[in-house]
């Protein structure tokens, strides 16, 4: 594309920075680095530290707008060199990354999850990482968390940014239009439609680049306004520790509960902007431009590559949470491979010798990349990596299905109404079940002991709400309500056999007071069931963890299940006291030798499904051990005759 020509009055409406170096941006690169890694590694302690982001899209608008607008006045800006230059400064070090990502994938990632790396590698690759997470969750969501090339968002939003950008520019210099407008123009309109989206839809807010784009016309604007700044350096020294301020105050105020960007995003992205226009002022020069702050910021960008897959990668390899040294020994690999990707592969790419064959090289590398993803989902996650056994056991899923679920397992989010054939009233003697979804879990139990002792079954179970009368469950708002509810019918329903099972963490109070009431209000007996062995990881990755390690099926028993043997004995003497019944599942799952993995040698046989859900396989196992103790005195009256 031919550049665009000078005009003697283009060159009054296009005043930009002066070209010369600035170490402070490269230290202000490093703050927001710093803001990211601290928020992914540390996110308690720096819980706004995501909006390290919005400092680099002010940044860049500012370095790559200032650039167009002096090739601009010069009259020698050319399309092709501008894209030339952006595929020198972002294929380089993310080719890299995605390379390695992709390799760790292989060895470390179940089928699936591998397949959707694939998938994620393909978008990256294409600059599309925005809008393939918008279509599958949000930023802070539990499942993004495990998406190592999650990050890669922010590179999409930009990449888009500038395939009209330029050619915005071109227009408006050709048009003799005010740049300095159409930035501002452009840049409010983008504002207005976060701040109108982002109570509607705060995902599609977040992530598409017309609701982010505000962020980089703010620097633009900075760049084309240059000469309208004050530059003392008493003016600067203000401007930069208002700046200092606002960006801090974000850091510390905000946090993923928060609406972002939204009115907030004001605090980072006006912050950024005045620590820009004040090259002048003492934190600049002295705390910014000093030699260990533009030594990170250098390397910025590999930095903000590495460090994400890396800690994702470490949990995946780990089968669990990190703990804080080794996220600290996370973020100093991820820094030394930052060096090494700068120093032995942007330098030599990027500040050598500019030739199209670069450019060219560098773009079939990507698309490589993007071919290697898409053959990743094609062959559903290659895989054929591991024995059928394995695979199919570390992709059991849970079968909720098989629980009544949206029937007698209500999503209190979505509805309060039991179905009626939930409470099978001709049947005596009758066992209701009462709690969460692991007491769904046990329907398949008691189904088939049913086939056998002949008894009726109610089921009026919620989803994470635990049978605790008058407590407040933070996710779960709707429980008090449901429990409530659920006392109410089961006066009305009579049963026989009250059976109370959930995930007892916290609320104990509250499960007595259930259980108080169930024993002044019915005839009822009433039995609570302690938890099921915890599988911190799920055992289906157990499963796969086991198999890395030794190349073998994981033992019928394993010490990684976590039996709640010491609530247990808490609940037992808090409960049994005011009438109830414990039996304890850990017992009949668990001994000295560890929590049973699986009753059998196929897939169908492992005894949860995640972390607390039983199979079908473990519940009939575990229902079958206790259905005497259940049924008690009934048992001899419910059996065929």
């Amino acid at each position: 594309m031919p550049a665009v020509h000078s005009d003697p009055g283009l060159a009054l409406q296009l005043t930009s920075p002066s070209p010369k170096y600035r170490p402070d941006v490269d230290g202000l690169r490093a703050i927001a680095v710093i803001l990211v890694l601290n928020f992914h590694a540390f996110p308690d302690a720096m819980p706004g530290g995501f909006i390290g982001v919005d400092v680099f899209f002010v940044i860049s608008g500012f370095l790559i707008t200032g650039i167009i607008a002096r090739e601009l006045e010069l009259g020698r800006f050319s399309l092709i060199e501008f894209y030339n230059r952006r595929i020198r400064r972002i294929f380089p070090a993310l080719i890299v990354v995605l390379s390695a990502t992709l390799l760790l994938g292989w060895f470390w990632m179940l089928p699936s999850a591998f397949a959707q790396l694939g998938s994620d590698s393909f978008a990256s690759a294409a600059f599309l990482a925005n809008i393939a997470l918008l279509l599958q969750s949000g930023y802070f969501d539990v499942e993004s968390a495990r998406k190592p090339l999650l990050h890669l968002w922010s590179l999409g939003i930009e990449e888009q940014f500038y395939l009209f950008w330029p050619l915005l520019l071109m227009l408006a210099a050709r048009m003799r239009t005010s740049i300095m407008a159409v930035a501002v123009v452009l840049g409010i309109g983008s504002f207005l439609l976060n701040v109108a989206l982002i109570g509607s839809n705060p995902v599609a807010t977040f992530y598409l680049p017309f609701t982010r784009a505000f962020e980089l016309l703010t620097g633009a604007a900075l760049a084309y306004g240059w000469n309208r700044v004050g530059h003392s350096v008493k003016a600067s020294d203000w401007r930069a520790w208002i700046g200092v301020a606002l960006i801090a105050t974000a850091a510390v105020i905000l946090d993923s509960h928060r609406a972002f960007p939204g009115w907030w995003a004001v605090l980072p992205v006006a912050g950024t902007a005045l620590l820009l226009s004040s090259p002048a002022a003492w934190v600049n020069r002295a705390l910014l431009a000093s030699p260990p702050m533009v030594w990170i910021g250098l390397i910025s960008y590999p930095l903000y590559l590495w460090h994400w897959p890396l800690l994702v990668f470490g949990g995946i390899i780990k089968f669990g949470p990190l703990t804080l040294p080794e996220r600290e020994l996370i973020l100093l690999a991820s820094a030394l491979l930052a060096w090494a990707t700068y120093r032995f592969v942007e330098m030599p790419i990027r500040f050598g010798v500019p030739s199209r064959r670069k450019m060219f090289g560098l773009g079939a590398g990507m698309a490589m990349i993007a071919v290697a993803g898409g053959a990743v989902v094609w062959a559903r996650g290659f895989d054929f990596r591991l024995p059928p056994e394995i695979r199919t056991m570390a992709n059991v899923t849970t079968e909720s299905f098989k629980w009544r679920f949206r029937e007698c397992l209500l999503d209190l989010s979505r509805e309060m109404t039991f179905a009626d054939t939930c409470v099978e009233r001709d049947r005596r003697p009758l066992v209701l079940i009462w709690g969460d979804s692991t007491a769904g879990a046990l329907l398949p139990g008691l189904r088939k002991a049913q086939e056998e002792r002949g008894f009726g079954i109610a089921q009026l179970t919620s989803s994470s709400c635990i049978p605790a009368l008058n407590a407040d469950i933070a996710s779960m708002p709707n429980c008090r309500a449901m429990n409530d509810k659920v006392l109410s019918l089961v006066r009305q329903i009579k049963p026989d056999v009250v059976l109370l099972h959930g995930t007892w963490e916290k609320h104990l109070d509250n499960v007595a007071e259930t259980v108080a009431a169930l024993k002044r209000e019915t005839d009822a007996r009433v039995v609570v069931l302690g938890g099921v062995p915890m599988w911190r990881r799920g055992l289906p990755s157990e499963v796969l963890r086991y198999f890395m390690l030794h190349r073998t099926l994981i033992p019928q028993r394993s010490p990684n299940g976590i039996p709640p043997t010491a609530y247990d004995a808490i609940m037992r003497a808090r409960l049994e006291p005011l009438g109830a019944e414990f039996i304890s599942a850990s017992d009949v799952l668990c001994n000295a030798q560890g929590c049973l993995t699986r009753i059998g040698d196929a897939a169908g046989d492992l005894t949860a499904s995640d972390q607390v859900h039983l199979t079908e396989k473990a519940s009939v196992f575990l229902i079958g051990s206790i259905i005497d103790h259940l049924l008690g005195s009934e048992a001899s009256a419910s059996k065929p005759r």
